[in-house]
């Protein structure tokens, strides 16, 4: 037990020292090509940081064990949209610009109900051939991801308003190496944080699918986590944003499309209260835009993100 608590903290100090390196590196890269800091986070830093998410549920996925490849998606995004951002955002208030409010919140609360309505179409519509994710459901989250994609970066050309504050220019050599060792920093520790805490967890009889919507979602979005963070401590808001929205999406149509694709996924032990957190997480993200101060996630909105999360984990706790 030590020694998994060793791995546990040597995982912690890999993510932070990764983040600190994929959040200047990124920057750079963002300046020198003329992309702005929040297409990278959504796109570069989104895909790289839920790098853990994507060998989990895959691998959940070969092993046809639907609760650890569902319950890390949703779980995930909701401590990434709940947690991380309601943290980001006491930390430092982020600017929400109009593409933000008008297209790429919209979008992160519509893959969620896709998601939802796919998953449970039969369920709740009559709709489809079964309860969960098949692989043509796969097949149309993928195509969906490829869309959005191209799409992320064909308009990700950066205006003057995306800019926040002064970034140190770095050679494109320099800033790509910080990037693939910050992100390889992030994902090894991330592992080394994810295999101890379900060796703890499943030492104390915990079932897969709490694991897997708590420590596994908490333990493979800790690069999100530690990125955000860093993000807010270099005062890079937009990035941090879009590494949340871009880590959200990714998580939908790609890591999830991609594991269906793999085995179909049942969303026999997903609970009706998992996807209305995973819901109202995004909700709340779309509320945002239009409450308290505007054109920004300021201190008090992600004082109720967190609120919110707690609330989530004290139900799950309760329901053990």
């Amino acid at each position: 037990m030590l020694l998994q608590i060793f791995f546990l903290l040597a995982g912690l100090a890999l993510v932070v020292f990764g983040a600190d390196y994929l959040v200047e590196g990124a920057s750079g890269i963002a300046r020198r090509f003329g992309l702005s800091e929040f297409v990278i986070g959504l796109t570069i830093v989104g895909m790289g940081t839920s790098a853990p998410e994507m060998v989990v549920s895959f691998i959940g996925a070969v092993q046809g064990n639907s609760s650890i490849s569902l319950g890390n998606v949703v779980g995930s995004n909701i401590f990434n949209t709940l947690l991380i951002l309601g943290l980001t955002a006491v930390i430092l208030p982020i600017t929400i610009t109009a593409d933000n409010r008008r297209k790429d919140i919209p979008v992160n609360l519509l893959v969620t109900v896709l998601l939802i309505v796919l998953g449970l179409g039969y369920t709740l519509f009559g709709l489809g051939t079964e309860d969960g994710l098949s692989r043509l459901d796969g097949g149309i989250l993928v195509a969906l991801f490829l869309l959005y994609m191209v799409l992320s970066f064909v308009k990700g050309k950066e205006t003057e308003a995306s800019s926040e504050g002064p970034v140190k220019e770095l050679k494109p050599v320099l800033a790509l190496a910080m990037i693939a060792g910050g992100l390889a920093a992030l994902v090894y520790g991330g592992n080394l944080f994810v295999d101890a805490a379900t060796y703890i967890a499943r030492e104390q009889g915990v079932s897969d699918k709490f694991i897997a919507i708590t420590l596994l979602a908490g333990g493979t979005s800790m690069p999100e986590l530690a990125t955000c963070v860093a993000a807010a401590v270099k005062k890079k808001g937009q990035l941090a944003l879009g590494n949340i929205i871009g880590s959200n999406v990714f998580n939908i149509l790609l890591i999830l499309g991609g594991s269906a694709l793999i085995h179909p996924l049942s969303f026999g032990q997903i609970s009706y209260v998992d996807l209305a957190a995973l819901l109202s997480s995004a909700v709340a993200l779309l509320l945002s835009c239009y409450m308290g101060k505007k054109g920004l996630l300021d201190r008090a909105e992600g004082v109720f993100f967190l609120l919110l999360w707690v609330a989530y984990m004290v139900y799950l706790i309760i329901n053990l």
